[in-house]
């Protein structure tokens, strides 16, 4: 559990410290999701709903991956590369989402954990993780379809002319505009709120 605690703190630096991610810290973080989710696999490593949080947290690193092999991998002219260049920002943008979200996740439980263990148990369980992380990766997935269909549009390919996509193909560019703003404002809340959060919890412990 101290590697993973160090792992966490390696996240909570990326995401929630950092003012954007370098090369650097993008490599540490890769490093430290292979070794948490070897970790993981541990029979010395209980399965509670902190380790399914900080499971999926690991493999959202899987989305950096996809980002790098598309920017190494296509090399061609054209369109191709608008597309593919846009699809691995908009990868890196819902790592970056889904992780901040994860380590939220994980820092409420910390909170129920220090300060409401008894009546928070039944929240804090297996299950309720494993919902909780498959909300959030259906929400970033849906995040990142909406941001490629807005960046397609942007760089000219053909919008359909018939049907039900016809009507929705030009409100991406609208929706998309107010998801970018709505995702600022909700990344400057996620780092008051996981601030609070161990900064109650450091003082709560020190007291004792």
């Amino acid at each position: 559990m101290k590697d993973l605690r160090r792992y966490l703190a390696l996240k909570y630096i990326q995401y929630l410290v950092l003012s954007s991610s370098n090369a650097l810290s993008t490599l540490l973080g890769l490093l430290g999701s292979v070794y948490a989710v070897i970790t993981l696999q541990s029979a010395k490593v209980s399965s509670k709903s902190t380790a399914v949080l900080i499971s999926s947290l690991a493999k959202a690193d899987i989305l950096v991956l996809a980002s790098l092999l598309l920017e190494v991998g296509f090399r061609p002219s054209g369109a191709t590369v608008s597309s593919a260049a846009a699809l691995a920002r908009n990868l890196l943008t819902a790592n970056a989402h889904a992780s901040c979200v994860l380590l939220s996740c994980v820092a409420l439980e910390a909170y129920l954990i220090t300060f409401l263990p008894a009546e928070s148990r039944h929240l804090r369980t297996v299950k309720n993780a494993r919902v909780a992380s498959r909300l959030v990766w259906i929400l970033v997935a849906a995040e990142c379809a909406l941001f490629q269909v807005d960046d397609l549009t942007a760089s000219g390919a053909s919008a359909p002319t018939h049907g039900p996509w016809a009507l929705l193909f030009p409100l991406s560019s609208v929706a998309a505009a107010l998801l970018r703003s709505l995702s600022y404002i909700l990344g400057i809340l996620l780092r008051i709120f996981n601030v609070y959060i161990y900064y109650k919890i450091f003082f709560s412990m020190s007291n004792r």
